[in-house]
């Protein structure tokens, strides 16, 4: 739970992605978005019950999509499988360079040595501290990985709490900057409102629904049947305090215009009016240290993803290694490499909507296995130390409907109206570079298990 404790810092940045197209009416989307991930967590959480074993979303999709018993070099559900894991690596992944790139622009609008510092030079240099840190706190076992995110977590979410309390009580806080701005004045309901209603929903989910990695250490609890419900849902809780509490008090800080005008650092001119002079380095501390927070969160959950996929047999076994504390090694290391290569794009809006097409293919091609899970011979029979309402298999297909027939192509949509073609293109081309890599690694699979066959037969 300590590592996912990240998730709720991601709305600090991401307010200002949609309250230009739905106003205060942001604050509703948010905390819809965190009610729905109850929802989708309530299958995801039996689901990693059921498979002890697996790492979490995606580990769980792959073991229910794989065959029983292997028929061909190339097995449609265990491409679904596959597929699905990507998807949610991509998810993650991006992550890091996002906010690294966010406090290069952080760090050369406050600190006045560092204004004159090329961008991609100093989001590099960065880029490199940053994950040089998380490789080696990764390298010594999750108890680290929860004490570092125990420390930033005091240090970011606990004064972001108290300046926006504050925010109340001194006069910043105006409650017509929410009752006077609801929705643009343009706002008519009509298809191409609704179409980016949901686009912002879309984008929102990255944020507020992301509290299920806390599900993706599965294998690490002592008790998953007790221990992956307790955390996930403890976290789910948090999310929902803070992103209504958080929204609330940023939208009626500052209103459109203020948020419009401060960009993803609408916590410094808050901090700023209720501290003075030292509330915006306070800010700024404190921003520093949730941007780490949530990188962590993304940082060791990717790499899990990448493990779990060569475990399974969906990417080279290479990626399956881990070293003396059970940690994944090769995929720390290739986080850690694809993230510089991606902090050279410079463009962490493009990187996060393409992220967002990642997570509503993951979501919803692992509701539909939850839906397996419940129905297969193979899998309805099996222990589930902790289970869902009765009849949430309808629900989790009903999820699995509006993720990837409503929610995709919204945000698809809305990413092209809003940052052009690019971030569409990005997205499209990183998600299915997975098939390539795919038939190649089944092939070598499939020809290495027919020449050991032979050999135990001989």
């Amino acid at each position: 739970m300590l590592i996912a404790l990240g998730v709720p810092v991601l709305i600090l940045p991401s307010i200002y992605d949609v309250a230009d197209i739905l106003w205060a009416f942001s604050i509703f989307l948010w905390t819809m978005s965190v009610i729905q991930g109850f929802i989708q967590n309530v299958a995801f959480g039996e689901m990693t019950t059921v498979f002890p074993g697996a790492t979490g979303l995606p580990g769980c999709a792959q073991m229910v999509y794989s065959p029983a018993v292997r028929k061909g070099r190339y097995d449609r559900g265990k491409m679904i499988g596959a597929f699905c894991a990507w998807s949610y690596w991509f998810t993650w992944t991006p992550v890091v360079p996002v906010f690294t790139i966010t406090m290069g622009d952080y760090l050369r609008a406050f600190v006045e040595p560092l204004a004159g510092v090329d961008p991609t030079v100093l989001n590099l240099i960065l880029g490199v501290m940053i994950v040089s840190v998380m490789v080696f706190i990764g390298a010594r076992g999750l108890s680290g990985g929860a004490l570092v995110g125990l420390l930033l977590a005091l240090v970011s979410l606990v004064p972001m709490v108290i300046i926006l309390a504050a925010a109340f009580p001194t006069g910043e806080f105006h409650l017509d900057n929410i009752t006077g701005s609801v929705l643009p004045p343009t706002w008519n309901w009509g298809p191409v409102d609704i179409v980016m209603l949901f686009g912002c929903f879309g984008l929102a989910q990255w944020c507020a629904c992301a509290w299920e990695t806390a599900a993706i250490y599965g294998p690490e609890y002592k008790d998953p049947g007790r221990d992956v419900p307790k955390a996930l849902f403890s976290c789910g809780l948090i999310c929902l305090v803070l992103y209504l509490f958080v929204s609330t008090a940023v939208f009626g800080s500052l209103g459109v215009d203020g948020i419009s005008e401060h960009g993803y650092a609408t916590l410094v001119p808050i901090a700023e009016g209720v501290f003075g002079d030292i509330g915006g380095l306070i800010a700024l501390v404190l921003l520093l240290a949730a941007m780490l927070l949530i990188i962590q969160t993304a940082f060791l959950g990717s790499s899990r993803t990448l493990y779990c996929m060569g475990r399974e047999g969906n990417l080279p076994s290479f990626f399956s290694r881990v070293n003396k504390h059970g940690m994944p090694i090769v995929g720390l290391c290739t986080i850690a490499l694809v993230s510089l290569v991606l902090i050279l794009v410079g463009n962490p809006v493009a990187i996060l909507a393409a992220s967002g097409m990642g997570f509503c293919i993951a979501l919803s091609i692992a509701s539909a296995a939850y839906v397996t899970s419940r129905t297969s011979p193979r899998f309805k029979d099996l222990p589930r130390p902790w289970s869902a309402p009765r009849g949430w298999k309808y629900v989790a297909g009903c999820m699995a409907i509006y993720q990837g027939f409503v929610l995709l192509p919204c945000l698809m949509y809305w990413s092209y109206v809003r940052y052009g073609f690019s971030s569409v293109i990005v997205g499209s081309i990183i998600i299915l570079a997975i098939l390539p890599i795919w038939v190649v690694t089944q092939a070598k699979e499939y020809d290495a298990d027919a020449v050991t066959k032979e050999e135990e037969e001989s």
